[in-house]
């Protein structure tokens, strides 16, 4: 419970730093004329190839903050249900113009890598942390929701030991599926779910794995 305060305290701290953010560029926006006044005509947007959602630019960026948990599920081998609370923080980068233009699944793909950390909070207490580079594809829709999927492998260090897990160095593997909900032209809200797996790929034993959904909320800037 602890870990799940920091967590909500680390996003309201973001969210404070956006709205001072949000008040700061509507300033910067505000351009005098002696002749013709005050215009509140905001900058043109640089992140999209048109217009909103209608797919980014290649040179596009990211950097994201996200806190969620993990329900842990005793599948695939595994004999206990493993629940995490987990904080995430993300680099992306745009590997591409918009591809597949003239379809349905026209969109852009994206190269992210995260670092994450946590503890696990049932069935006993344990630290974890881990990076992975994901591969992910951000569809173009023409709205404020860019849905997306993403996977990714890494690595990872924890206490979490038998009868799932037996060795401090572990792989993980994550899959993604989620949404964007842009507030605006360079900041939205995403929410995902992700399958979340650890093991150590038989390096030693038990192997039997950390298995869980991971539901997860939080602000990505784009730039």
């Amino acid at each position: 419970m602890c870990m799940l305060k920091k967590l909500g305290v680390a996003l309201v701290s973001l969210c404070s730093l956006t709205i001072l953010s949000s008040a700061a560029e509507f300033v910067a926006s505000v351009s005098i004329d002696t002749e013709q006044g005050v215009s509140l005509s905001p900058s043109k947007p640089t992140l999209w190839e048109r217009n909103m959602g209608e797919g980014f630019l290649s040179s596009v960026q990211t950097v994201s903050l996200e806190a969620g948990a993990v329900k842990g599920v005793a599948v695939l081998g595994g004999r206990e249900s493993h629940d995490l609370a987990l904080l995430s923080l993300s680099y992306g980068h745009m590997l591409s113009h918009t591809v597949a233009k003239d379809h349905f699944y026209r969109g852009n793909w994206e190269l992210r890598f995260e670092l994450f950390g946590g503890s696990q909070f049932a069935p006993t207490s344990d630290w974890v942390i881990g990076i992975a580079p994901h591969l992910r594809y951000d569809f173009a829709t023409g709205t404020r929701f860019i849905p997306y999927i993403d996977f990714g492998a890494g690595v990872s260090a924890t206490s979490i030991s038998p009868p799932d897990l037996s060795n401090t160095f572990e792989f993980n593997l994550q899959a993604t599926a989620g949404t964007y909900w842009f507030l605006r032209d360079n900041l939205a809200l995403n929410l995902e779910v992700r399958y979340f797996h650890m093991s150590c790929a038989g390096i030693s034993s038990p192997n039997l794995g950390l298995n869980g959904v991971l539901g997860m909320l939080g602000l990505t800037f784009f730039f």
